[in-house]
């Protein structure tokens, strides 16, 4: 298995009055709340806590984008994998990922992720995401058309990356007369590329086509339904496509927090993992979360069903019991952690040690610790210890 250390960036030194006259952190919180001397100090913090993973044996550091909130405080993911290109030598560097459909030229961010590629000597994973719809509302883009902007963004730039140029590209949504990338990618044809979702059916179909074959990641949900998610992946390979879906396509992202007991870990944890699902994650209303014309009626009721129960007032104990989170000392995380492996065969999985309000101190605890006593342990595993799944059963989801 290969271990990651995922990091959101979140602006943790927010006034929590702002729930007083505003219902959400994202999109419409003003950004006066934003002190730059803060976020100076932030991004260097975090900076530090992703190159520290890479130093303690993460096997990949990974960013990701959002825009307009709190929540995430990287608009732009390829500038932070671009700071740590240089200051990392060995570790991955995961984009998980750009949404390429919000923008009207994506042949930039293919130029960019190819540069970070060359700096790093083939060490980048590029993330393609379509982005959730609070994002299309920042970016002044039609979420209707997110899927097909999605699949025709991929196609461009998936060509400029591996085909000699200049040729000319015609799509619905793109049109360039000259596709001539220079620089092209360090690796050959170009770097892997994952899928973050929510769990959309046609984002799920899509991925595990037999032409692409991208990780699967799924996050922010109760186990059960990670489990689900991932076994629909597995299933729509091999009903839909006649492939057995490996290990190796499949990701799981989770929140975890180790200390030095399970009851000094809960002690630390409250109210910072508290901080994340109830003050940092969107309240906001389902229409503008996933708008309509966004996925289908059919995936909007299935995910929502998975996601209604985090929505508000969550108390650490319940999202511990849920699978949403894993704490405990470094014996229960890493207990808890092959035994979510062999339940459900992920080949990678991205820990998140810092998040919400969560001080850099924590943070660097809990990072030397999994990368001592976690890590290694997680590495050891592969497909053999995977217990395997009912297809019928997966196929009834």
């Amino acid at each position: 298995m290969k271990v990651f250390a995922f990091h959101l960036m979140p602006y943790g030194a927010l006034d929590m009055s702002y729930a007083e006259e505003h219902n959400s952190v994202w999109l419409k919180l003003p950004n006066s709340y934003f002190d730059p001397k803060i976020g100076h100090e932030l991004y260097n913090r975090y900076l530090d806590e992703l190159e520290l993973a890479a130093e303690v044996g993460f096997d990949g550091i990974s960013v990701n984008e959002h825009h307009q909130n709190a929540y995430g405080l990287m608009p732009s993911p390829v500038v932070m994998a671009a700071a740590l290109a240089r200051n990392t030598e060995k570790c991955k560097i995961a984009i998980l990922g750009n949404a390429f459909a919000l923008r009207e030229h994506p042949l930039t961010l293919a130029e960019e992720h190819a540069m970070i590629d060359n700096i790093t000597g083939g060490r980048l994973i590029t993330g393609m995401v379509r982005g959730v719809g609070c994002e299309y509302f920042s970016m002044g883009v039609n979420p209707a058309y997110s899927l097909e902007r999605h699949i025709e963004a991929h196609d461009l730039v998936v060509r400029a990356w591996t085909e000699t140029g200049p040729f000319a590209f015609e799509g619905k949504h793109y049109h360039f007369e000259y596709v001539n990338m220079w620089p092209r990618p360090y690796q050959d044809p170009h770097p892997p590329i994952w899928c973050p979702s929510q769990g959309s059916t046609e984002t799920i179909e899509w991925a595990a086509h037999p032409d692409r074959k991208y990780v699967y990641l799924q996050a922010y949900s109760a186990f059960e339904s990670v489990l689900r998610y991932l076994n629909m992946y597995r299933s729509v390979a091999e009903q839909n496509y006649g492939y057995t879906a490996s290990s190796g396509q499949i990701a799981w992202s989770v929140p975890v927090y180790c200390a030095e007991t399970d009851e000094q870990a809960m002690e630390e944890v409250r109210p910072h993992i508290e901080s994340l699902f109830n003050t940092f994650l969107p309240k906001i209303s389902q229409s503008m979360f996933v708008p309509p014309g966004y996925m289908t009626a059919s995936s909007m009721k299935k995910i929502f069903a998975h996601k209604a129960t985090l929505r508000g007032g969550q108390k650490v104990e319940d999202l511990m019991q849920r699978g949403v989170i894993v704490v405990g000392s470094p014996d229960t995380v890493r207990d808890t952690l092959i035994e979510r492996h062999r339940q459900a065969g992920f080949e990678h999985v991205l820990i998140m040690p810092q998040f919400g309000t969560l001080p850099a101190d924590l943070t660097e605890k809990n990072l030397r610790l999994l990368g001592a006593e976690v890590v290694p342990a997680l590495q050891a595993l592969d497909e053999n210890h995977y217990a395997g799944f009912e297809l019928s059963a997966a196929a009834a989801e």
